[in-house]
């Protein structure tokens, strides 16, 4: 008999089976070629959960030592590619407890006392995400940081701001990328909310009902680090709200970094030309030599899609499911590993890119320059004058039409052609016909001025610095 057919009838919950389980169920069922991945906080599961069994008398401390050092041992054997995972264990829970107790004997088999796979994979799970929101923040507070570096660099380069895609008035390249910083503040608090929630301990609930065992869930969930204890036993087992809320959440990241990635695509274009990336976050053309393919950000457009897929998928797999813990619930982790390593993988990609990024200062001015984005600067020109906001909008829209037909701008009309639309018009109106002045005029909190932009910027470095504390 192989190894591996021999460890197929020596399940650890094989006492009521007679027969082995069929192979194709055994490769079906199995888990462990993915959720391996939980192998550190299983380990610090066991450690925390040992250490507690012995100080309620449950253990010896004997056997706690013997656990501890043997899942140690274990630890840095999985560190240096050592352990040989069994699909016919199952999981990486079943594969680490049968090496253990392969390793230590009888001590090994106690430690299962008092809990169940149920809690036991919630807890990873946990642990796990706990970990990952972590870094996924220090990610998006790095790339947070290049957004306020530009928004400094270019707060007073101007640009056209645009509605409907169309242009619409003057804007600061800098206001416009705080707009960025913005966004990705709202999905940095998300991932803390969601972090909160995550942060509940289930170990202690057993299969669903607790345990008959002199447990004390406070001394675990010191030991991993938990600051607050599931209270409902049932629903500690059942709840993969918090997989689907970091789903959520990842999901609405993505679909930010989605609609970023669609304007560096649009302004890296010859027919925009705002902006170029270096060569080293673009490819070229097998075919067509002249071409530079903004691929990156192509790229982190199509994942948004994987990512809300995923969310999807983990939406179907827990309506239709009863209490308390069912096997569909294996189908949460490939969703959940490969959303977190794609949400990890583009905020890295998009920092190093965006570092790289040149904004073309002479194509953006000349651009806000054009399709009479200062049309509204005219109109409360007007109403300062005295006159009601819908009569100023109909005389603008009445020069726009002139500028229209005679090939010109606003601010290339003669003023004696404005004051034949309102004499209300006067020589200081060009004063307030270009992007300057139009940027310069929205001089208040959120306004694209440039001294708003650069306080923006000042107050987003000492948040992010804050959050270092």
């Amino acid at each position: 008999m192989t190894a591996e057919k021999k460890t197929s009838v020596m399940k650890l919950w094989g006492g009521r089976f007679s027969g082995r389980t069929d192979d194709l169920v055994e490769a079906f069922t199995q888990s462990v070629s993915f959720d391996q991945i939980l192998w550190w906080h299983d380990i610090q599961g066991s450690i925390a959960h040992a250490g507690m069994l012995r100080d309620v008398g449950v253990l010896s401390n004997e056997d706690e030592k013997a656990i501890i050092s043997g899942l140690e041992a274990i630890a840095e054997a999985i560190k240096d590619g050592q352990f040989e995972w069994s699909e016919s264990l199952e999981d990486v829970h079943m594969n680490i407890e049968a090496a253990l107790t392969e390793k230590i004997g009888e001590a090994g088999k106690r430690l299962h006392t008092a809990r169940s796979r149920n809690d036991q994979v919630a807890t990873d799970v946990r642990l796990y995400l706990k970990d990952e929101i972590d870094l996924i923040c220090m990610q998006l507070s790095a790339l947070q940081e290049v957004i306020v570096s530009i928004a400094e660099n270019e707060a007073a380069t101007i640009m056209p701001g645009f509605t409907h895609l169309q242009t619409a008035q003057p804007v600061t390249f800098g206001h416009h990328m705080m707009a960025w910083y913005e966004m990705l503040n709202r999905d940095y608090e998300r991932f803390g909310e969601c972090r909160a929630r995550t942060d509940v301990m289930p170990l202690g609930a057993a299969a669903l009902a607790g345990t008959s065992f002199p447990i004390d869930r406070t001394i675990t969930a010191k030991r991993l680090g938990f600051s607050a204890i599931a209270t409902n036993s049932m629903d500690a087992v059942a709840d993969r709200d918090f997989i689907v809320e970091f789903a959520a959440t990842s999901a609405m990241l993505m679909s930010h970094l989605s609609r970023f990635s669609e304007e560096l695509i649009m302004w890296t274009s010859s027919q925009f030309a705002f902006v170029e990336l270096s060569d080293a976050f673009c490819t070229g053309s097998s075919i067509m030599p002249q071409k530079k393919n903004p691929d990156v950000a192509e790229l982190v457009r199509g994942k948004t899609a994987r990512v809300t897929g995923h969310l999807q998928a983990l939406l179907v797999l827990m309506k239709g499911q009863p209490l308390t813990f069912n096997r569909d619930n294996q189908e949460d982790k490939e969703a959940l590993f490969d959303t977190v390593h794609t949400v990890k993988t583009c905020l890295e990609v998009y920092t190093r890119m965006l570092r790289s990024l040149t904004p073309l200062r002479n194509n953006l001015r000349d651009a806000a320059g054009k399709g009479f984005s200062t049309a509204t600067d005219l109109a409360d020109y007007l109403v300062r004058k005295g006159m009601p906001f819908r009569e100023a909008h109909e005389i603008v829209g009445k020069a726009v039409r002139h500028c229209v037909q005679t090939n010109q701008n606003l601010s290339t009309l003669t003023l004696e052609v404005m004051q034949e639309l309102s004499t209300k018009i006067e020589a200081d109106v060009y004063e307030i016909l270009t992007p300057e002045g139009s940027v310069n005029a929205r001089d208040h909190l959120g306004g694209t001025a440039p001294n708003q932009v650069r306080n923006a910027a000042q107050t987003a470095r000492q948040n992010l610095k804050n959050r270092e504390t």
